[in-house]
Order: C-alpha cells, then sequence, then structure tokens
C-alpha cells in the first residue's frame, strides 16, 4: 500500500499559560517533496507502483509516440526543432509553455553538445521534469484537526469517485474520514458518495435538497465534535461559467470558514486529463474564485495527451511570480483508470519519462 499523503501529529499541548486575546498565528514549514533528480542507481519500483507506472505510460502513449518520431532523423537543425514544436502543441502544452520548453532545451543542447538526436530526447525529458518539479508536493495531514479538504470540478471530471479512492487511501494509512455531500440538489451525487461512504466504512453528512453551504458547516462541525482527522466537502459540479454556481462555492468556503476559523485547509480542483487546453482555463478560473491549494489529475488512462500539465506548471510559476503571498498550486493525485489502485502521487520524473514513451 503507497503513503499518498505525509500525516502529521498535531503538536503536544503547551503548558497553561496566560494567553493575549489574539494570539500570533504559528507558521507551519510545508512538507518537501521528494527530489526529482534521478540517482545513478534509481531502486526499482516496487510491482504495484510499477504496473501503475505502466498503465500511465499506455494511457500516454499516443503523445509519447508522435514526440519520439521527432527524434528519428540524423540531425539536430531547425527541421527538428519545429517538428517538435508541432508534437508539443499537438500534446496540449499550449504555445508558451512549447515555447519555454524548446527554449530551455536549445539550451541544454548547446551547454551538453549534443550531437545525437536521439540524446536529445532524454534532454527532454529533463527539461519537462525541471518545469513539472514545483507540482510535485505530497498532501499533509495532521497540521489540524480535522483537516477541511474542499473538492470542486466540472461535471465528469472524476471528481466524487477521486473523493471516494482518496477517503480509501486516507484511511487505510489509518486516518479518519468524513464525507459532506453538498451536492444537495443531485441525488445521484449523494447516492454516489454514500456509495463510497459505506465501501470504505466512514460517515457521511448528508441533506437533501438543503443548502451546500448549511450541509458544509454541519460536516465542519460535526468532525471536530467527533474526532476525525480528515473532512472532505464534495462540492456540486459546474462551469466556470455558470457564475451563480461559482458564487455558491464562495459560499461554501466562507461559511466553512465560520465552522473552523483555519479551513478549508486544503481547496482542490479535479479536472479531466482528456480536456487540453480547458483544463488550464478551468484552473485559472476556479482559482480566481476559490485560491486553489492543489489539483488532481484524472482520466489520462483514455485519449489524454497530458501536456496541459506543462501549461499548468508554467501557469503556476507565474501565479506565484505575481504573487508571492499565494499558496503553489501542487498536483497531488493523477489518475490513470476506475480501480481504486488508478489514483497515485504524482512525480514530476515518472511523468516527463511517461509522457516521452
Amino acid at each position: 500500500m503507497f503513503s499518498f499523503f505525509k500525516k502529521k501529529a498535531p503538536p503536544a499541548p503547551p503548558a497553561p499559560t496566560a494567553l493575549p486575546d489574539a494570539a500570533a498565528p504559528v507558521s507551519v514549514p510545508p512538507a518537501v517533496a521528494p527530489a526529482v533528480a534521478a540517482s545513478p542507481a534509481p531502486a526499482a519500483p516496487e510491482p504495484s507502483r510499477k504496473g501503475w507506472l505502466d498503465k500511465l505510460k499506455a494511457g500516454l502513449r499516443k503523445t509519447g509516440s508522435s514526440i519520439a518520431t521527432v527524434f528519428t532523423g540524423t540531425q539536430i537543425d531547425d527541421a527538428l526543432y519545429e517538428e517538435l514544436e508541432a508534437a508539443l502543441l499537438m500534446a496540449d502544452t499550449g504555445v508558451k509553455a512549447t515555447q519555454h520548453l524548446l527554449d530551455d532545451l536549445r539550451r541544454r543542447v548547446k551547454e551538453t553538445k549534443t550531437t545525437d538526436p536521439a540524446a536529445v530526447k532524454g534532454l527532454l525529458a529533463d527539461a519537462i521534469a525541471e518545469l513539472l518539479a514545483p507540482l510535485e508536493k505530497p498532501l499533509v495531514i495532521g497540521q489540524h484537526k480535522p483537516t477541511v479538504i474542499m473538492v470542486a470540478g466540472v461535471n465528469g471530471a472524476g471528481k466524487t469517485t477521486s473523493i471516494g479512492k482518496l477517503t480509501r487511501h486516507l484511511s487505510a494509512e489509518g486516518a479518519s474520514v468524513l464525507l459532506a455531500a453538498a451536492d444537495t440538489f443531485r441525488a445521484a451525487a449523494r447516492e454516489q458518495l454514500g456509495v463510497w461512504a459505506d465501501r470504505n466504512t466512514v460517515e457521511i453528512v448528508s441533506q437533501e435538497g438543503g443548502d451546500p453551504a448549511a450541509v458544509s458547516f454541519d460536516a465542519v462541525t460535526a468532525g471536530r465534535a467527533r474526532g476525525k482527522d480528515v473532512v472532505l466537502v464534495d462540492t456540486a459540479g459546474r462551469l466556470p461559467t455558470q457564475l451563480h454556481l461559482m458564487e455558491e462555492l464562495r459560499k461554501i468556503k466562507r461559511v466553512v470558514t465560520k465552522a473552523d476559523a483555519t479551513a478549508p485547509h486544503e481547496v482542490l480542483l479535479v479536472i479531466d486529463g482528456n480536456t487540453g487546453q480547458n483544463a488550464l482555463a478551468q484552473v485559472r478560473a476556479f482559482d480566481d474564485a476559490l485560491q486553489l491549494t492543489g489539483l488532481i489529475v484524472t482520466k489520462l488512462d483514455g485519449t489524454a495527451k497530458g501536456g496541459v500539465l506543462a501549461a499548468i506548471a508554467l501557469w503556476a510559476r507565474e501565479r506565484t511570480q505575481i504573487h508571492p503571498d499565494l499558496r503553489p498550486v501542487p498536483v497531488y493525485f493523477i489518475g490513470v483508470g476506475e480501480k481504486l489502485e488508478d489514483l497515485e502521487t504524482f512525480s514530476a520524473r515518472e511523468f516527463a519519462q511517461a509522457l516521452l514513451a
């Protein structure tokens, strides 16, 4: 069983002292993700992880094959870079991220004095891994009790299924989880989340036809009263253009903060890896509304092109440069199927290698 998050025990209570009315917040150092640089003799992945990586490679095979054909020539020239530019654009990398990767690749080729086109493929993998590295970060559980995780996404992205998978793995690691069915107007959503609650033997707060924000408030309050480690809030699927529904998301977030002044501790967006540059548009819109703290990328086992993660990485870098006070938006998990084990932690190096076949 893989660890899908880092669990940190709450600090021991201090000795009784007189506290001021408004204590200054304590800065908690962020968890550090493993380095993506490959060691000279990397350890072989355990069998279950290897099987998952094989699925990821299979899902991205179409993209990898298209890019790999660029490096079958005999020389490194402008024609190679032009073909690579077209292949990256076809992989949904986007114009800005494609240009960034091409510039970085030209620099690497020059610095290493590479003359073999086949070797350029490895340099491109290094460039992609370096660009994606800031997206690699573990989900930390335990700094707050409960850790309140609000999950959003458009209809059909796999939001509720991802919540079910995440619940399963959190529970397997010993965390007690409470689900909040805040998609109150769609009976099928409540029923689906209820199935996941039964399957994972966890509690759920649900209310037919109720106000989503009220359900979220009740769930956070119940989570605190029952000593839960995690409260997962499933919100209704919506398009970013549905302004009244986006405002409802803002309301849910405000009300959750009323229930717990430090919450929500994580605001995750689930995006479909098959939607290409539209996924980046979704990330931008939901971040404007909610200030996202993490992503889950699903359905990378279908016709996904995968390059959109490079575009998201470049956007995330520019976002923190413009607004240094904002938290990064890492990719916590990626999914390659419907089974429980088909949700895994994101590795920049693994993804870069899978993307290039």
